[in-house]
Parts: structure tokens; sequence; C-alpha cells
């Protein structure tokens, strides 16, 4: 029943859901709307806002951007190719695939979400060696994986309100940082996690499709450079000329490449004795391109390596700014702050908390970007918290306070299996050299969303804080 509920969502995703690009589109448009209708904006000042937030995302698209590079270089090197045949020869249906990929990207998400593009590349290869893989599937697999993150060491949300001087202490909105043992160390969160690991696993297992008949990788290749090319090592001795002069050695020379590898390594010692096991984005594309230099062994091999990662980022280089712009009509017309103090004024202390999920949900669609998006909606949530959890002992409510953070993130979080935007992370790896769209890949995600949305919501609603 799920499994033919599951084909119905995605022929009408297949139908309806434009390209990703038109839907951010059509995004900005009801957002531009919205900010006429319910907070009075006029025409001049929703396009100052739009274009303020057009460029507030510049860094965080460069910072996708070369996870997506960097990760996708790693799996260009003859190492790793190795390593993924040896793997391959392990696992020889496709029921191994689907389960190794959701298993190994949902941990790996909880360590980093940078990491997804790691997985990204190995379900892709595991799609060109194994029969029988619905490759669309294969992929909603991956992007499903993708949003553990929420639960682990990259959760944008509970690491902001843990840090010194954040934003909401400095508004004065907090007189002290929210400790991450009482948000990704709550009861709660490793139920979330424990849901995450066996019931979404089994959720796939339940929806495989049963043909994967036109859905093959190898069916949906229109651009075959992947076999045709050759090898990264090949191209690089193209460009030596016969004579093997000076720039040729500084081109080729492993002894360079070594010295800038043992600098990088240093500084990782460095900094994970200074730090601790925090892992962001900036260090894990340091740690990425580290390993690049190492595993591609010269300056030449690795360029190349980056040429060819980078062919399908386009989506998120030009695509990233219309999203901030949006982000931009929320922040900056005060329809973010304005549409979550409306929900707030009608919740009471019980159901606050899952008041708070939906606003994460629903502000999720505007404002893809969890710390983003609590820039925008977490100042008057927090506050609203306060003021309802006022009659509780101080212990409470910081209790109180960090189940409300962690709501909006789980909500954040979950509506990315409706949102195309993230999916941008995915796609330039899995549908490289293929006409595979948003579209394809989203109507496989409708029900495992549904079945997170209930059980999220009656822990939400129900676990006591």
């Amino acid at each position: 029943m799920l499994l033919k509920f599951g084909e119905k969502f995605t022929d009408i995703f297949k139908r309806i859901m434009p390209d990703s690009f038109v839907f951010a589109l059509l995004l900005t448009l009801v957002t531009g709307l919205s900010a006429v209708i319910f907070v009075d904006s006029n025409l001049l000042e929703i396009l100052d806002s739009w274009y303020k937030g057009f460029w507030e995302l510049l860094e965080f698209g460069m910072q996708i951007t070369l996870i997506i590079v960097t990760g996708y270089s790693i799996a260009l090197s003859s190492f790793t190719d190795k390593i993924l045949n040896k793997v391959s020869q392990r696992i020889s249906s496709p029921l191994q695939v689907y389960l190794t990929v959701i298993i190994l990207g949902v941990l790996l998400s909880m360590i980093s979400w940078g990491m997804v593009v790691i997985v990204a590349v190995l379900a892709r290869e595991l799609a060109l060696r194994v029969k029988g893989i619905n490759y669309p599937f294969l992929i909603a697999c991956t992007y499903l994986s993708f949003t553990s993150w929420v639960t682990g060491l990259s959760s944008s949300i509970p690491l902001l309100m843990n840090t010194k001087n954040n934003f909401l202490i400095k508004e004065g909105v907090l007189n002290e940082v929210i400790p991450t043992s009482l948000t990704l160390g709550s009861n709660l969160n490793f139920i979330i996690i424990f849901i995450y690991v066996i019931v979404v696993p089994f959720i796939i297992f339940i929806l495989i499709p049963k043909s994967s008949k036109n859905k093959e990788l190898k069916d949906l290749i229109v651009n075959d450079q992947t076999n045709k090319e050759i090898s990264i090592e090949e191209e690089a001795n193209l460009y030596r000329s016969k004579k093997n002069t000076f720039s040729d050695k500084l081109n080729h020379s492993r002894l360079l490449q070594n010295i800038i590898f043992i600098m990088g390594i240093c500084y990782l010692i460095y900094y994970f004795n200074s730090n601790g096991f925090d892992l962001n984005l900036n260090i894990m594309i340091f740690i990425f391109i580290i390993l690049g230099l190492v595993l591609h062994q010269t300056p030449k091999r690795y360029a190349i390596s980056m040429k060819r990662a980078s062919n399908n980022v386009y989506g998120i280089i030009f695509q990233f700014p219309f999203y901030a712009g949006i982000m931009g009509i929320m922040l900056y017309t005060g329809l973010g702050e304005s549409f979550s103090n409306w929900i707030a004024s009608n919740a009471t202390i019980s159901n606050f908390p899952y008041y708070s999920y939906l606003i994460g949900g629903l502000v999720n669609f505007a404002i893809p970007s969890g710390g983003g998006e609590f820039a925008v909606i977490g100042p008057s949530i927090i506050e609203a918290a306060k003021q309802l959890a006022i009659s509780l002992p101080p212990e409470q409510m910081t209790e109180y306070i960090a189940r409300t953070a962690l709501s909006i993130a789980y909500g954040e979080s979950l509506t990315n299996l409706l949102q195309p935007f993230f999916l941008l992370i995915v796609l330039p790896v899995m549908g490289s050299g293929t006409r595979i769209e948003a579209r394809d890949v989203m109507g496989y995600l409708a029900i495992p969303f549904l079945i997170l949305f209930i059980l999220e919501s009656l822990l939400i609603l129900y676990m006591p804080i």
C-alpha cells in the first residue's frame, strides 16, 4: 500500500513540480506578495529587501560549491576507485545498495552534513556497478539520509545556542548560552536519532520500487563521458612537453604537493587539539582539499580533477542568490518575524514547541538555511518561549527554551524533503551526465516525509521535557 502511494506521489511530482530554478522564481513572487498582504510593504521596500538579501549567501554558496567540488575530486582519485571496486564486490543487490547508502548517509551526516557528497559519490559508483538500481529512488535515498544532520555535530541551531556572545545574547533575548547537553544531548534528540538509524531504513525497505526499467543509471546517461574519458593521470601526461621544462617539473612535482599536504596536516592537528571535534563547513572543505592533494599526488592531476568535479555545479552558483533574495524579503520587510509572532500568539506553554516546529518547517520554504532562518524567526520565538515559561524555575525554563529551539531545527530539516534547495548538493554529483531533475526525485520523498512528520509531531507534543 505504501509503495503504491509512493509511486502515486512520484507521478504527481513529475507532473506539477517545475525545475528547481522556476521553483525559486515562483517562491520569490509568493514571498513578495505575502509581504504586501501581511506587513503592508510597498513595492520599493520589497525590491530593496530582495536586493539586500541577494548577496547574503555568497559565502555559504561558495562553501557549498567547494564542498561538492573538493569531495567529488576525492572520488575521482585512483585510490578511491580501488576502494569503490572492493566495496561493490561485497554489495551485489539493489537492496544492499539502498540500505548501505541510507544507513551510511545517516551516520556520516550526523558527523557533518557536508559528508553527504561522499555518500552521493559512493551511490553513483554503486549504481554503475550493480544491476537493477532504480536511480532516481537511489538519489532520493541519498538526499533523505542527509536530513539526519539536524541531530548531529553540525546542527546549526544547537551549536549557535551554545556559542558565546551569539546574536540572541547580544540582543538580550538570552542571558547565557544553552548547552548542547539540553539540545543534542536530550532524550528527544536520542529518540530522533534512533528513528533515523532504524526506522528510516525500514521505510526505504518498504518503498523500494518493484521495477527499475528505463531508470537505471546506464539508461539515464545522455553524456557518457564518465566511461569514455581518459584517466586523470593520462590527461596530465598529455600536458608534458618533450623537453621536460622547468615548468613541467613544477606542474608534475610530487614534492611540492606533499609539502603543502604536510602543512595542512600540521594545521589540522593544531585545530583539533585546540577546538576538539568541532566540525564546520570550512574545516570540512579544508580536510577535503588536503586529502585531494595527497590522493592526486601532483598539482596538474589535482587541477584536472577539480576541473572535472566542477562541471555540474552551475545550479548552485546561480540559484543561491535567488534564495538569498527570498531570505532578504523575509528578513528586511519583517515578514518572517510577523509570521512567527502570529503563530506564537495562538500557542500555550504545552504546545508552543510544536508550533515552533511548524514555524520552522514552513519558513524553511522561503529561507532554506537553518542558521539564516533562525536569524529571522529565532529572536521572536525564543522571546515568546521565555514569556510562556516565566512561571517555571530557571532550570526548567532553560530546558523549555532548548526544546523550542530544537523543535525549530527539526521542522526546518524535515521540510527539506519537500524543498529542492539542498538537493543541489546531491544532483551535481549523482545527476552529472543525465537529464535527471528535482521532480524525478522529490516524489519518492513524500511518504518518508509524512511518516517522519507524524513521528516527530507526536514526540514534540507528548514527550516530557
